[in-house]
């Protein structure tokens, strides 16, 4: 049972930085289209908020990360 649930937690682990990687890449591809979208136009409010929070979110997760990973050891 113990073998059991701890392949469940790998699994788990392994599903849950899969949609880290897929939400950073989202991430990443709405901030390159709102950067072309200003090129084209004066982006809305709604949009120029969600650039920034995207932009600040992409920072702390990097920063986090790299502490997590390279300090915390």
């Amino acid at each position: 049972m113990l073998k059991s649930l701890l392949e469940n937690v790998n699994l788990l682990e392994n599903i849950y930085h899969t949609s880290i990687a897929f939400l950073l890449l989202c991430s990443i591809f709405s901030v390159r289209l709102l950067k072309i979208l200003k090129r084209e136009r004066k982006l809305s409010f709604f949009e120029n908020i969600m650039n920034i929070i995207i932009r600040i979110a992409i920072f702390l997760w990097l920063a986090s990360f790299l502490l997590i990973e390279y300090v915390g050891n």
